[in-house]
C-alpha cells in the first residue's frame, strides 16, 4: 500500500517539476524588483519624515521573505534550468536577505535528508526543526535541559534569535566543518557584497536613514521568516518518527504542513505554505506549488493547518512517543 501511494504521489508531482522561464522571470520582477522599489520609497519617505518610512517596513519585510524563497529555490536547483543561473541568482538574493547562499544551501540539504526524524537530527543545526522526545529530554542534566528550553521560549525563539541570526550569526561560518571550504569562503564573500551594498546606501542616504530603514526591515523579515519555516514541521498534528519508521512520503505528508493562507499571503510568502509538496519534491519551484496542489486530491491533507492554529503551535517543543504528538513544556506528564 505504501509503495502504491509513493508511486501515485510521485506521478502527481512529476508534471510540475522543473522551471518555467516566464514564471520565474515574472517572480524576479515581483520579488527583487518590488522589494528594491519599496526600499527606495522608504528612503524617500525618510527624507520627508523619518516616521513615514516605517509605514512600509512590514510590506518590505514580506517582500524580502519572498526574495528569500527565490534564493531557497535556487539552492534546490529548481528555479531556473541552468545550475549556474540558479547559483548566480541565489548569490544576488543573498546580498539582500543577508543569508549566505552556499552556506545555507548545505545546511538546508541536511534538513531535507532527515526532517522529522528523531534519530537523525545531529546534522540539522537549528532549534526550529530539532525536537527531543520526552524521554530524551528527561535524560538530560539540569543544565542541558535549560540549554534546550531557553532558546525555545517563544519570545527568544521568534523575536530574539531571528534578528541575531541574520545580523550576527550568518556573518560567520558557524557550525561548519573545515572541509566545507566553498561554503566557508562564501560566507566571507557574502559579507563583502553586503558591506558594499550597505556602504552605498549610507553614502546616498546617511547613517540614520540606513539604520532606520534596514533595521526595521531585517527585524520584521527575520521574525516572519523564522516563524514560517518553523511552523512547517512543528504544529498540532505533525508526526515525528524514529529512523526505522521514517519514510520520505510519510515525513512529507504527515510531518510537513499545508498552511492554508489567504491568496495574498501565499503570494507574499512564496507559497511556502505548500510545504508538504515541497518536501515530496524540492524540484517543484515555488511558483508551481499552488497548481500542483490543485491538480490532485492526493496532495490535499485531511486537515490543513489554519493560520490561527499555526500561531498557537509556537511552543510545541517535545515529542510524546506514547500519545504520538508534540507537546508544550507545561504539558510534561508527571513522573
Amino acid at each position: 500500500m505504501r509503495d502504491k501511494l509513493r508511486i501515485e504521489l510521485r506521478a502527481a508531482v512529476a508534471p510540475f517539476e522543473g522551471p518555467e522561464l516566464l514564471s520565474g522571470l515574472g517572480q524576479i520582477a515581483t520579488s527583487l524588483g518590488l522589494y528594491l522599489v519599496t526600499l527606495g520609497t522608504m528612503y524617500w519617505l525618510f527624507g520627508v519624515h523619518p516616521a513615514l518610512a516605517l509605514i512600509l517596513a512590514a510590506p518590505a519585510a514580506a517582500l524580502l521573505v519572498r526574495v528569500f524563497i527565490v534564493q531557497h529555490d535556487c539552492g534546490h536547483g529548481s528555479y531556473l534550468k541552468s545550475r549556474r543561473a540558479n547559483d548566480n541568482l541565489g548569490r544576488i538574493c543573498a546580498m539582500l536577505t543577508l543569508v549566505p547562499y552556499e552556506f545555507w544551501r548545505k545546511h538546508h540539504n541536511a534538513h531535507h535528508a532527515n526532517w522529522n526524524n528523531l534519530d537523525k537530527q545531529g546534522s540539522v543545526a537549528d532549534v526550529y526543526t530539532v525536537c527531543l522526545s520526552i524521554e530524551e529530554y528527561r535524560a538530560l542534566s539540569p543544565w542541558r535541559r535549560f540549554l534546550y528550553r531557553f532558546p525555545r521560549h517563544p519570545l527568544i525563539a521568534y523575536f530574539v534569535i531571528p534578528p541575531l541570526a541574520f545580523l550576527v550569526l550568518y556573518r560567520t561560518p558557524f557550525d561548519t566543518p573545515k572541509t566545507w571550504t566553498r561554503e566557508r569562503r562564501a560566507v566571507w564573500l557574502n559579507n563583502i557584497a553586503i558591506a558594499v551594498c550597505w556602504a552605498a546606501q549610507i553614502w546616498l542616504f546617511g547613517w540614520l536613514a540606513f539604520v532606520t530603514v534596514q533595521l526595521s526591515i531585517v527585524m520584521l523579515a527575520s521574525v516572519l521568516g523564522f516563524w514560517l519555516f518553523s511552523v512547517q514541521h512543528r504544529f498540532e498534528n505533525a508526526r515525528w518518527m524514529r529512523g526505522g519508521e521514517w519514510t520520505h512520503v510519510d515525513a512529507a505528508m504527515a510531518g510537513s504542513s499545508y498552511l492554508a493562507l489567504p491568496r495574498i499571503l501565499h503570494w507574499l510568502t512564496g507559497n511556502i505554505g505548500f510545504h508538504h509538496i515541497h518536501h515530496l519534491s524540492p524540484r517543484v519551484p515555488n511558483y508551481r506549488l499552488a497548481d500542483c496542489y490543485k491538480s490532485s486530491n492526493l496532495l490535499r491533507p485531511a486537515e490543513p493547518l489554519s493560520l490561527g492554529r499555526a500561531l498557537a503551535s509556537s511552543n510545541l517543543v517535545l515529542w510524546d512517543e506514547v500519545q504520538q504528538k508534540l507537546i508544550r513544556f507545561r504539558d510534561l506528564p508527571a513522573v
